[in-house]
């Protein structure tokens, strides 16, 4: 089958499982990136992260990953609702980030991928790929950005005009090729909102962020006891943060997502009259069944909301 032929014939498919976009890059090794990855892990900008010193040769080499890939296959999804809108405009709460408020993203993505990596089998014949959805060391955003999906903004997050910042990624990599892709341009132009609003100044210079300063870091990945010079600085955030693409000009116009198991959960919303941090471990299991607060731990969680608490008492004092 021609390249041609084929990548329009994922990209159809990638669109009728509720994928938003889909885009397609060669796969080569990452040089640029390499170089800048290297510099923040000497940095030790990625704080207690260990595994992100891990498999570097991989991380920046997909057919490593994939003997003889030719293609890395980006695909994304938008997760902005109406929902959500309604929850952050209530001030006086404890919040959690936009994408951990429905059904873990990584379960939602696989099983889609799993679909179109069968598609592929059954549209190309013998086949070896792998899909990956922040699963291994493949740098996704890189990628996206390759396949022509967005931008990296101010704030490192990916950027793409029609979603913002408000969609997830996944990727397929696979030994078929396809029509490429031309890189997305940047297009952040003189803003610094997102540098501005951030209250741990984790973005230090446009374009990179210390990861070991970030809220998001510091109520997931961080398995220790938030650090006193930061409690203060949650704010309202016990697990994850949006402050950085909240400030975005580009989030203003983003398209609303459509797939159902990313939606906000209504028992994450608006809990029974009670305190997070009051909450049993076997309610914790309950709300956040299925979903990436999971990751923080029972422990870790209720804490975190007992901080942001504390911070909610005085700043309404």
């Amino acid at each position: 089958m021609d390249p041609l032929t084929a990548t329009l014939k994922i990209r159809a498919k990638a669109l009728e499982l509720g994928f938003d976009q889909c885009g397609f890059a060669k796969a080569e090794p990452l040089d640029k990136e390499a170089r800048q990855l290297e510099e923040w892990l000497n940095q030790n900008r990625h704080g207690t992260m260990g595994w992100m010193e891990n498999n570097f040769d991989k991380r920046i080499n997909p057919t490593l990953l994939v003997p003889g890939a030719k293609s890395v296959v980006s695909v994304i999804a938008g997760y902005r609702f109406k929902e959500n809108e309604a929850y952050d405009l209530r001030t006086g709460g404890p919040k959690i980030a936009k994408y951990a408020r429905g059904r873990d993203y990584h379960k939602v993505f696989k099983n889609r991928l799993k679909k179109l990596f069968k598609f592929a089998e059954e549209t190309f014949g013998e086949i070896q790929g792998r899909i990956f959805v922040d699963s291994a060391p493949v740098m996704d955003k890189a990628w996206a950005q390759r396949a022509g999906l967005g931008w990296i903004g101010k704030n490192s997050n990916l950027l793409n005009k029609t979603h913002g910042s408000w969609f997830l990624i996944g990727e397929m990599i696979i030994d078929v090729p396809f029509v490429y892709d031309a890189p997305e341009t940047e297009h952040c132009g003189t803003c610094t909102r997102c540098i501005d609003a951030c209250p741990t100044d984790a973005i230090y210079e446009p374009f990179k962020v210390d990861g070991s300063r970030c809220i998001s870091y510091l109520t997931i990945e961080l398995k220790d006891n938030i650090p006193s010079e930061f409690q203060e600085q949650l704010g309202e955030w016990m697990f994850g943060c949006d402050i950085c693409q909240d400030v975005c000009p580009w989030n203003r116009k983003a398209e609303y997502g459509h797939i159902e198991d990313l939606k906000p959960r209504e028992k994450v919303l608006y809990p029974e009259d009670r305190q997070w941090s009051e909450i049993t471990k076997e309610e914790f299991d309950s709300v956040f069944e299925g979903s990436p607060v999971r990751r923080a731990g029972y422990k870790h969680f209720t804490d975190q909301a007992a901080i942001v608490q504390k911070n909610l008492s005085e700043k309404n004092d």
